[in-house]
């Protein structure tokens, strides 16, 4: 791949130094592809010396460190750092976790120590360019400057007193120069993976990478680049009938990082436009009524015209799934982020129910958990999966056909509240006993993955977050909008953390 790409830009460059190395394809002393042994260490120390030797030969001003599986998401980021005109910078990359390509504290081994000054940096709590005693896996080194001329990787100072290490010998080195390191948060710069364990698997690795990508697709667009050419992954649906993408036709960034997120993490879905700007004939046509006496528990509003799209938008694709006689689907909205390893995660899962032999009807993937009395059980000899109580979001599920039937059933056109507060009414966990009512047979099997495998791209209040279904009208007046959501004033819920009790 790399070959390929560089006979397309090679002639952007004022020079390429390509020296690959395919055999031997391991390690001697390795245990597992994710072991490093010294002689690993070793080889990567020598062949950043090797780049750093022939920057200085080349009298370059800069040279940019980029480890292959880091994402470079802002195009300013090389301008940035060299106007903050210092001798050795990094720009702080983010992960799904804390992991960051900086250090604030070092053990006297060396090695990582957790101090309360990282947090407030890698949350971007304190913005600005700072001074750590590690940076690693992208920085820039200003070759212009003295005090650079005594940085090296290899070998590592004479008086190096630690385990070998690349990025531990060169902050070794810089300390010893009297060169100091910055890292600098004053905007988002790219993503870099959570290093895997020794005993994890290329497979694993390959998970891990596309999670990080589908978590820079959610703020940045990306496109592969046009001198490579590859195979794109065989889509696959998870072991369900059908896979649906709900979206607005409207919503086309929503869409577009969706299907490439999806395509990454090599799921076929099919794109369904959900239900959008009926006008109040349509809605007396079709027969649709509030249920009486609802009311929004946030705003204290009746029903919107977007919960009713939303609502319609899950009711024809419970109609399809019966239709068609699906016997399992997964629905998902398009604003999701995926939770690491997805894909087989919720494919061992589903494994599992089939293999216990469990009578389900719907089973959540994405939801929020909301404060109830009642704690939510385990389910006997299926892991990570619960019994949920009261929920909210539909962010994803995975439907049966009987479960479609059963929603179908209980006829929730005319008698209609937003469908995740729907959804708990039909497996009888809700709160209010005057909704209930409304709904004779609330026999739904449901369940919910435990951790969950989706949340939302964005929250209430922050930047990129918008809802098609608060900024809304009225339903039975289009005069009437409802933008409470909008001035940030009112907010979701806080998350909730249930201990899990024994097995039901």
């Amino acid at each position: 791949i790399l070959q390929e790409w560089l006979r397309g830009v090679q002639h952007l460059y004022h020079s390429v130094e390509w020296r690959p190395l395919e055999q031997p394809s391991s390690y001697a002393d390795e245990q597992s592809p994710k072991h490093w042994p010294d002689s690993r260490f070793t080889h990567v120390m020598k062949l950043k010396q090797a780049a750093l030797r022939a920057a200085r030969r080349l009298w370059t001003d800069y040279i940019l460190f980029v480890d292959s599986d880091n994402l470079l998401t802002n195009r300013q980021v090389l301008s940035d750092m060299m106007a903050e005109n210092l001798t050795i910078v990094a720009p702080m990359l983010e992960s799904k976790s804390l992991y960051s390509n900086f250090w604030c504290g070092i053990t006297p081994q060396g090695y990582y120590r957790r101090t309360p000054e990282y947090i407030p940096i890698r949350k971007w709590k304190r913005q600005g360019c700072f001074a750590v005693p590690m940076v690693h896996s992208t920085y820039l080194l200003d070759l212009r400057r003295r005090a650079s001329r005594a940085l090296a990787f290899y070998p590592p100072h004479h008086q190096y007193p630690y385990h070998l290490d690349d990025i531990m010998a060169f902050a070794f080195s810089a300390r010893q120069a009297g060169v100091q390191m910055y890292v600098c948060n004053r905007d988002h710069y790219g993503y870099l993976p959570v290093p895997l364990k020794q005993d994890q698997t290329l497979e694993e690795e390959e998970e891990s990478f596309s999670h990080t990508l589908t978590e820079a697709l959610i703020d940045f667009s990306m496109e592969p680049s046009k001198y490579v050419h590859t195979t794109p992954k065989e889509p696959g649906k998870l072991g369900c009938d059908e896979i649906f993408l709900i979206n607005l036709k409207r919503r086309s960034d929503r869409r577009g990082r969706m299907l490439r997120s999806l395509a990454v993490l090599g799921v076929n879905a099919t794109l369904t436009e959900a239900v959008d700007a009926l006008n109040s004939s349509q809605l007396q046509a079709m027969g649709i009524d509030m249920l009486p006496g609802y009311k929004d528990p946030y705003s204290d509003r009746v029903l919107t015209r977007g919960e009713i799209g939303c609502f319609l938008s899950h009711y024809n694709i419970w109609k399809q799934v019966v239709q068609e006689e699906l016997q399992q689907v997964l629905v998902l909205e398009d604003d999701v982020r995926f939770e690491p390893r997805f894909c087989s995660r919720l494919v061992a899962i589903m494994d599992n129910v089939k293999r216990v032999g469990l009578d389900w009807d719907l089973i959540y993937v994405g939801r929020k958990q909301l404060q109830v009395k009642e704690p939510e059980y385990w389910v006997k000899g299926v892991r990570n999966l619960v019994h949920p109580g009261y929920s909210y979001w539909t962010l994803g599920y995975v439907l049966s056909l009987q479960g479609a039937k059963k929603l179908l059933q209980a006829k929730p056109l005319n008698k209609m509240l937003p469908v995740d507060e729907f959804l708990p009414i039909m497996f009888n966990k809700h709160p209010s006993d005057e909704y209930m009512q409304y709904f004779e047979q609330r026999d739904l099997r449901a369940f919910s993955v435990d951790p969950l495998l989706l949340f939302p791209t964005h929250y209430t209040g922050e930047p990129g977050y918008f809802s098609d279904t608060e900024t809304s009208t009225i339903w039975d007046d289009e005069a009437v909008e409802t933008d409470w959501d909008r001035d940030g004033t009112k907010h979701r819920r806080d998350e909730c953390v249930f201990s899990k009790v024994p097995f039901l």
